[in-house]
């Protein structure tokens, strides 16, 4: 079984070190975020890794797994709107134009794979969609798609580019049409609705996606270590 090598990358456009979790030695590479304030090994502490080491070991995919910045950004107590949304575009800067081209050259392919679940679905879904041409799968489980809640009394434009439910409204359709879009979630999932609603949009845009729901179970690690697997055997 493959073991993760750990890297600390120095982000110029966020001027620290971000932790990275580099699992497999070749493979189609597969950006992994944890859920909610999650640590960067996360993916790997509640098994979801090892869900798909099958895949690993045969060289189908590599996991990259990313630290994210929710502390300082969403999940910062005390933290105005207009500083939270600011840090978090700057995370997405450093994924569009940092980590992400570092994937591509390491691996020798344009566009890479992006995966989370519950709150790592969000940023999953988000990098998909405002950086469609260097996604080529999206693997959202029991994923969110927008942010409002957590940004308050704002309505800086920062926040609606941060909304794949708003700003995908608006996007031409085409852009879409290569990637594989997964939308996972369950009938006792409390975000159900949520990918309920991302699904008609996807589907009034006429962009081609797979809507997933399982049945009696709910919005933990069984579904997602169950779901990923299936997912990932489907495209590699």
């Amino acid at each position: 079984m493959a073991l993760g090598q750990h890297i600390s990358y120095y982000s110029n456009t966020l001027g620290r070190n971000i932790n990275l979790e580099v699992t497999g030695h070749w493979g189609y590479p597969i950006l992994m975020f944890p859920s909610s304030y999650g640590q960067y090994t996360q993916n790997r502490d509640f098994g979801l890794n090892a869900s798909v080491m099958k895949f690993v070991d045969e060289g189908k995919i590599k996991l990259y797994n990313v630290e994210t910045i929710d502390g300082l950004t969403f999940y910062a107590e005390g933290m105005n709107s207009e500083t939270k949304i600011h840090h978090y575009e700057l995370y997405m800067q450093f994924l569009r134009s940092e980590l992400i081209p570092y994937i591509q050259r390491e691996c020798n392919t344009h566009r890479i794979a992006v995966a989370g679940v519950s709150f790592g679905g969000y940023h999953a879904a988000n990098a998909a969609f405002r950086f469609p041409d260097l996604v080529s799968h999206l693997f959202s489980m029991s994923g969110v798609f927008n942010i409002r809640n957590f940004v308050p009394l704002s309505d800086v434009i920062r926040i609606y580019y941060n909304c794949p439910d708003e700003f995908l409204q608006h996007e031409e359709g085409w852009k879409y049409h290569h990637m594989h879009i997964v939308l996972s979630t369950s009938d006792w999932d409390s975000c159900k609705p949520g990918n309920e609603h991302m699904a008609g949009i996807l589907a009034a845009k006429g962009i081609p996606y797979w809507y997933d729901e399982k049945k009696w179970i709910a919005h933990d690690w069984p579904l997602w270590r169950m779901v990923f697997p299936e997912y990932v055997g489907r495209y590699f």
